[in-house]
């Protein structure tokens, strides 16, 4: 069972992230909860894969792991910012 409490951890740490990227960057009106929940998600392993990069690894559920996510999360709406004003 303690399985299933650390996948909502993880759902709501991801929401979180999402959402606090997505006012960083001024995004969060066009932005609705679910798509906070799979940027914070998709910026965490963004993030991640940047500090590994860097030597720094983090994991569980923690302050540490809410940064990295909300970092990868800002990378990530960046990128898709970046995007979609230069269209090729």
């Amino acid at each position: 069972m303690s399985t299933f409490w650390e996948i909502v951890g993880w759902i709501v740490l991801g929401a979180l992230a999402g959402w606090i990227a997505s006012m960083i960057t001024g995004t969060n009106a066009r932005i609705n909860g679910w798509m906070n929940v799979a940027v914070g998600i998709v910026g965490a392993f963004i993030g991640g894969l940047v500090l590994r990069l860097f030597g720094v690894s983090t994991s569980g559920v923690s302050l540490a792991s809410l940064l990295t996510a909300i970092l990868g999360a800002v990378v990530l709406l960046a990128i898709v910012r970046a995007m979609r004003s230069n269209p090729v």
